[in-house]
């Protein structure tokens, strides 16, 4: 035979003999366990030492052989129930050691999984009961002691009500009573432990063996640094932490001075342990001290025991060795935790600015404010003084249903409830009075000059404007932009909506060429002063500005887009600003203000030349500063925006012009990516903040900034920062400086509220190059953001901005969203206690000394600036192409106007056929900015404004598709007045839609009465959506409603299986998701929540009949998916997002219409993706107390978390890492559990 068919040979020969053994071995271990289920029937005589011999076998085969074991837990395996049958009902000690040994063994290999089998075959209450017999041999055997704690503590934890079955057992103290009797007998106490450890996870077991004295025993057990016994010394710190999160137990420690012993302990073992190789005994140690100081007395007695001090060393000392960041990670969660609660530095939490409502509510949260007493102190937080009773009633947890899917109880379950149920909810007769804002239903257009019915190319006139410039993200603007000629005639402001409302609207006038007009709305009389400033700028450029004019002249009557041009020879000059030094003219706070209807242009002060900035000008004549801005939308026009802002109502009475309103905002030509987070950032903030109790005297604490205290003076010192947030949109309430270069700023809480505090917009001046700036919002509210993954504040430099530059761009370093130690009072907290504020921290280092600088949570987009847009947008449109309209939908509590837009095609003659066509043309029914905070909506609003108005092929086929109801500001007032998220009303309007108030919340009344009256008249819109913005969410995506979809996230499937649904509601998104680089469909959502009952989007479909509905979600970080992936998201990629949803509209309409489309079943088919969703999605939508987001899927465990915050289980050895990009790779619906230190 040849060698190589010999050794194939051997080779088979080899695998048939190893397979006769593996049966041989399978064949064998079934006879012994078939054997040993005979003797527990009783058919074999000499039961116990046959027993015996088989228990001894089949160990013998477990030990050496891995299959035997897995076959033992085998799925259709009896081995185990033999097993345990036998151990229940034998004598015999050494039977019950050999099947102890077994058990063991077969759970030692495949961990959970096999313990969670033996949990399920009744295995725990078997060897409780094992342990209660054996205890009371006398002495107890124990080999069988230790095997059955080894036995127990490993299947403890997968048996979620062991503490209770020990317990009505009476094995409770069983094991406690070993280690008292067997203190140096360390192999005894060691298992017994590890199960003390499992018991004490229920409050109540931790209780009973708290009064039998466990916690003095573990403290006879652990001690200072010692290299014996090191095992021990583990387990003995896990299980006293355990007791200690019992508040009965903490004070037991605290009474006994234990707080103490354990500082002591800690450095000592931090001193000797050099090599750190005791750091889980050190963390041990700590995470005592963690559960111990749960409690207010225990918070005290590690203040007085200079706990804050000695942990705050011996972290720093550990900074160095990146291993040791669960002790520093740990210890500064202690620490924080400790730092006394201190109150914010405000004399009330209610906004600094007042507004005398027309009607009180009758409940409610502004009922409750208007209804405490004057000299309530509505700041302090009084929960830290009754949190820890003097008798206690501790409540047993067994975490029954830890193990189960977490159920939104949010998600309505009534199918009768989802039903939509069209109701007008108002009588007819009340409704005409809509009917003036909807001439284009009544319109004949007969005496307009409209294109003739044979189609030719339309050549603008010459007193029309060029085309509108639709920002594309994916493209640059166009170098040069064409100057507009100003011909059409602004149109007149319509009435306020008045007791008139009945009377029928003048039709659309069109414009005539004998009667054109000036667009400019300036008069001559009308003067408009520039204010000087604390901010500083070099001599040329404030030469330059001295001459810049608020006023618009026909000299200088042009685009921004071309160019703003300052000249000596302007001929209308104002009143010019001195520029001697030190201005003495000029308010500390540069908040004087001048008479009559003036508006300040921010505020300016020379103080000399920067050389190098000198040299770097092309012109340091100061002849002539240039503007050279070519990107910037024809829409924005300065000497415009000026006229506007008189007409704007604020409750402050705002008189000074945001300089970045003024000149406008183009995006950068840059890319910005989501930053990435630096590895213990967080850890260093909190650091730092924790050195402000350790160092007081290095802590400056001085206020700089004040809306409460209007005679707070300016710093004059040069290295201090000059605020002001005195400007529409502006809030910044109080600042104070804490170090040189660091300063905590509060912001304002919305008009007629206590909270809600996260959009900022401010101006900063006075800064020096080269220095890094620390700014610390302390006063946010909201749990999480995305400023923990990437998101960035914006930027503003006035000096950039005379660079032609005049853009908004992304800064800061070492950001971070953290809670801090400023309580928030029950009163602010809806009710609850002990909440604590989050801080924004972020470090910014200037380009430029002395510049003007603001900064904002996201792109400002202002009242005053959609007025401007839209005053653009009317005189520059084609009235042969476009009809364009704009109402006044209803004035706000404040006195602003609502401004209502109808867009859609001209008909195309005044034949009959035309105006039909005109007429029956669907609705589209548009509205954003509800909530004021959410600037990104606007910005996605213009972007479809801007589409609609343009000279697209598309845009005209889609005016010619829809008529466009566009509400493009829904809250005014809150917009104009720096509020977050409410109106004057201090309530959240998007939470009004059900009952809308006509006295407190016209604009949401009066805009639900116009979308009554389309269904009234039988008119309901194909789509209805309401743009928002997303704080905790990356990427675009939308909100919709389905019954069967909500069902889907229920318990009730079977019912959702029987629903017949049309799935027309999904293919709006759908289409996004294709044509929109923004958008992303998975984390849609269609699911209705009870909380969103009152909102626009399930009123709307609920109540109106609009089966597309939807809200539509705008991120205010960047994008995860798609083309901007990595990317932070900008005006461009809002505005273009808006674009995109038209051109989703009018793919909407060419699939829905069965002449030229038939609908693609991939579109409808979500029958698989219910299915998938429903196993992946365990929240849907929001379970976010008043929040219009989704429950946030990043979660994010601080490290530092106060007391309020569920514990980390030393266990699981979580937080011993820190994550330095999170997010790469995930999803928000598959991100993990990440730490953050």
């Amino acid at each position: 035979m040849r060698p190589g068919v010999r050794r194939g040979a051997t080779a088979a020969l080899s695998g048939i003999r190893a397979l006769e053994v593996v049966q041989a071995l399978r064949s064998r271990t079934m006879s012994l366990l078939s054997q040993l289920e005979k003797i527990n029937l009783g058919s074999v005589l000499g039961e116990a030492d046959n027993a015996r011999y088989v228990t001894s076998k089949i160990l013998h085969l477990v030990q050496s052989q891995e299959k035997t074991r897995k076959e033992m837990t085998s799925k259709g395996s009896t081995g185990i129930e033999v097993i345990l049958s036998t151990l229940e009902n034998t004598k015999d000690p050494q039977t019950m050691l050999n099947i102890l040994n077994i058990l063991i063994e077969v759970i030692s290999v495949g961990g959970g999984r096999k313990a969670n089998i033996l949990v399920a075959k009744g295995g725990t209450q078997i060897l409780l009961q094992l342990l209660l017999t054996a205890s009371k041999d006398s002495p107890p055997n124990e080999e069988l002691m230790v095997l059955l704690h080894t036995l127990l503590a490993k299947i403890g934890p997968k048996d979620k009500k062991i503490g209770m079955k020990a317990r009505i057992n009476g094995a409770l103290n069983i094991s406690l009573n070993l280690v008292k009797q067997n203190l140096q007998n360390h192999r005894l106490i060691l298992p017994c432990l590890q199960v003390l450890r499992v018991y004490s996870t229920s409050s109540v077991n931790a209780v009973s063996l708290g009064k039998n004295g466990v916690v003095e025993l573990m403290f006879k057990i652990i001690g200072p640094f010692s290299k014996k016994n090191t095992s021990l010394m583990k387990v003995a710190l896990d299980t006293l932490a355990a007791l200690l999160k019992s508040k009965t137990n903490a004070r037991r420690a605290v009474d006994r001075g234990y707080v103490q012993v354990l500082l002591t302990i800690y450095v000592d073992w931090h001193r000797h342990d050099s090599r750190h190789r005791y750091m889980l005994i050190r963390k041990g140690v700590l995470q005592c001290i963690k559960s111990v100081t749960n409690i207010k007395l225990g918070r005290k007695a590690f203040i007085d025991a200079n706990g804050m001090k000695i942990l705050y060393n011996t972290s720093q000392e550990c900074l160095a060795v990146r291993t040791l960041d669960p002790l520093v990670n740990t210890s500064s969660l202690i620490m924080r935790k400790c730092f006394p609660k201190n109150r914010l530095p405000l004399p009330t939490i209610k906004s600094a600015f007042h507004f005398q409502l027309p009607v009180i509510p009758a409940s409610g949260p502004v009922a409750q404010l208007y209804n405490l007493p004057p000299d309530v102190d509505d700041v302090v937080d009084e929960s830290d003084d009754n949190d820890d009773a003097e008798t206690e009633s501790e409540i047993e947890t067994e975490n029954d249903d830890k193990d189960q899917h977490f159920k939104n109880d949010d998600i309505e379950t009534d199918i009768n409830k989802l039903k939509p149920r069209q109701e007008l909810g108002r009588p007819l007769e009340e409704l005409k009075m809509y009917e003036r804002f909807f001439p284009e239903l009544s319109e004949n257009f007969q005496e307009c000059d409209l294109v003739s019915k044979e189609p030719k190319p339309f050549i603008p006139d010459a007193n029309l404007s060029g085309p509108i410039v639709v920002p594309t993200a994916g493209e640059e603007y166009s170098a040069e932009t064409k100057q507009s000629t100003k011909g059409v005639a602004l149109k007149e402001s319509n009435p306020v909506l008045t007791e008139e409302y009945n009377r029928r609207p003048a039709f659309l006038e069109l414009p005539k060429k004998d009667s054109v007009k000036d667009s400019s709305l300036h008069q001559q009389n009308d003067q408009r002063n520039l204010s000087p400033s604390c901010q500083c700028l070099n001599q040329e450029i404030v030469k330059g500005l001295d001459r810049m004019s608020l006023q618009s002249s026909a000299k200088n009557d042009q685009y921004y887009s071309t160019a703003c041009v300052i000249t000596k020879e302007s001929k209308t000059s104002l009143t010019t600003l001195a520029c001697s030094n030190p201005c003495e003219h000029v308010s500390p706070c540069g908040s004087s203000l001048f008479e009559g209807s003036s508006v300040h242009l921010g505020k300016f002060c020379c103080t000399g030349v920067d050389s190098e900035e000198e040299d770097s000008r092309s012109s340091s004549s100061g002849e002539q500063v240039m503007l050279e801005v070519s990107d910037v939308s024809p829409v924005h026009d300065c000497d415009l925006y000026i006229e506007m802002v008189k007409t704007t109502k604020s409750i402050p009475e705002y008189s000074e012009v945001a300089y970045p309103d003024y000149f406008g905002h183009i995006p950068p030509p840059f890319k910005e990516p989501i930053l990435e987070r630096l590895y213990g950032v967080q850890r260093t903030k909190i650091s730092q903040d924790i050195e402000r109790l350790i160092h007081q005297n290095d802590i400056i604490d001085r206020v700089v900034y004040d809306l409460d205290n209007l005679s707070c003076l300016v710093p004059e010192e040069a290295d201090v920062l000059k605020f002001n947030s005195k400007f529409e949109s502006g809030n910044l309430r109080k600042v104070i400086q804490i170090r040189k270069n660091e300063y905590d700023l509060i912001l304002n809480s919305d008009i007629n509220s206590n909270h809600y505090h996260q959009w900022f917009y401010f101006e900063v001046s006075g800064m020096k190059t080269g220095i890094g700036y620390r700014f610390n919002i302390i006063n946010c509210e909201k749990s999480n953001s995305q400023f923990n993954y990437g998101m960035q504040p914006l930027m503003y430099s006035v000096q950039e901005a005379l660079n032609s530059r005049p853009c908004w761009t992304r800064v800061g370093t070492d950001i971070c969203y953290y809670k801090n130690h400023f309580s928030r009072s029950s009163i602010a907290a809806g009710g609850q206690k002990g909440k604590s504020y989050y801080t924004i921290t972020f470090t910014v280092t200037f380009q430029h000394k002395d510049d003007v600088c603001y900064f904002a949570y996201h792109y400002p987009y202002t009242y005053s600036t959609l007025k401007m847009h839209l005053q653009k947008l009317e005189s520059m449109h084609n009235p042969q192409q476009i009809y364009f309209r704009q109402d006044v939908l209803c004035e706000t509590l404040a006195g602003n106007s609502c401004p209502l837009v109808t867009i859609t095609a001209m008909p195309e003659s005044n034949y009959y056929e035309h105006i039909c066509q005109f007429r029956n043309r669907p609705y589209v029914f548009l509205s954003a900015r509800v909530h004021p905070g959410e600037t990104n909506a606007s910005w996605v609003m213009k972007g479809t404004l801007e589409y609609l108005m343009s000279n697209n092929p598309s845009a005209q086929c889609l005016r010619e598709s829809y008529i466009f109801k566009i509400i493009p500001m829904l809250n005014p007032d809150g917009v104009i007045n720096g509020n977050h998220r409410c109106s004057l009303s201090g309530e959240d309007l998007n939470r009004q839609w059900q009952n809308p108030n006509p006295d407190l919340h016209p604009t949401i009344y009066h805009a639900k009465g116009l979308l009554q009256y389309l269904a009234a008249i039988k008119r309901l819109p194909l789509v209805y959506c309401d743009y928002h913005g997303h704080s905790r969410k990356k990427n675009v995506f939308m909100y919709g409603c389905s019954i069967k979809e909500t069902m889907w996230h229920t318990n009730v499937n079977a019912a959702a299986c029987d629903l017949m649904e049309d799935p027309c509601y999904r293919v709006l998104p759908k289409i996004l998701s294709q044509t929109a680089p923004a958008f992303c469909m998975g984390s849609c959502s269609f699911v209705v929540e009870k909380s969103k009952e009152s909102t626009a989007r399930v009123v709307v479909w609920r109540e109106i009949g609009v089966q597309r509905s939807y809200t539509m979600e705008s991120t205010l970080c960047g994008c995860d998916q798609g083309k901007y992936k990595g990317l932070q998201i900008g005006t461009r990629e809002l505005e273009e997002m808006g674009a995109k949803f038209c051109v989703g509209l009018l793919r909407l309409k060419r699939m829905s219409s069965p002449l030229e489309y038939s609908l693609p079943s991939s579109l409808l088919d979500i029958e698989n993706e219910l299915m998938e969703s429903s196993c992946k999605v365990t929240s849907p939508t929001t379970y976010v107390l008043d929040e219009d987001e989704p429950r946030f899927l990043e979660e994010v465990d601080y490290s530092a978390e106060s007391n309020d915050d569920q514990d980390i289980d030393l266990a699981d050895n979580v937080g011993d890492y820190e994550a330095t990009n999170q997010e790469d790779g995930l999803s928000d619906s598959d991100s993990t559990r990440i730490l953050l230190s």
